[in-house]
């Protein structure tokens, strides 16, 4: 989405997100009217539905003609149909958030989950641990996928190796090895035991 569109979509949003605006928007795709039927039909002063007409003007939304000393409104179909078009696609939608961490929310389910483990003399490197296995299934997968990733791609692993390196994160290898597999993060052989990554 453009930086005009943008502004566009927040323009409209903000023109709109007033319900008399919202009422005049609806009378005004049905049939012509003026500010002294449109006060009358929503049960404001003129001056009052003036204003919210002006602020429906500035996107674009109505048209008006004069029809001898009275001023005509009238929805502004093309406007709509634009706006709906260039802006009002889920496409467009999604790239509203083009400038969002997507990684912020998996870091802080990893932050809960995790903990760092006491250096050693033997171990002077910091080893991260699982805390516990999430109930949620969609922290469950973050985590799941922070640990698929201690795997080499394209390697097989005989089950003990598999065993090995999981419980340098969780002590029950078991349930970990069963929730890769489930998840479609890991494939297993049965018959030789053999793991690899999806």
């Amino acid at each position: 989405m453009t930086k005009e569109q943008f502004q566009t979509l927040l323009r409209f949003f903000k023109v709109m997100g007033d319900e008399s605006r919202l009422k005049i928007v609806g009378i005004l795709a049905n049939q012509e009217c003026s500010v002294e039927e449109l006060a009358a039909l929503l049960q404001l002063k003129e001056p009052t539905v003036s204003h919210h007409l002006s602020k429906l003007k500035q996107l674009n939304l109505v048209t008006m003609r004069p029809e001898g000393n009275t001023h005509l409104y009238q929805l502004d179909n093309q406007t709509l149909s634009t706006i709906s078009r260039d802006v009002f696609v889920p496409e467009k939608i999604a790239s509203l958030v083009v400038d969002i961490d997507k990684k912020a929310w998996e870091s802080k389910v990893l932050r809960s989950y995790l903990v760092e483990e006491e250096k050693s003399v033997s171990n002077q490197n910091n080893k991260q641990q699982l805390k516990d296995i999430p109930a949620s299934r969609k922290k469950r997968l973050v985590i799941l996928k922070w640990l698929v990733n201690k795997f080499e791609v394209g390697v097989k692993y005989p089950e003990s190796t598999v065993d090995e390196i999981l419980k340098h994160y969780y002590p029950d290898s078991t349930i970990i090895k069963e929730e890769l597999i489930a998840n479609n993060l890991m494939q297993r052989e049965r018959e030789s035991m053999i793991y690899w990554r999806a």
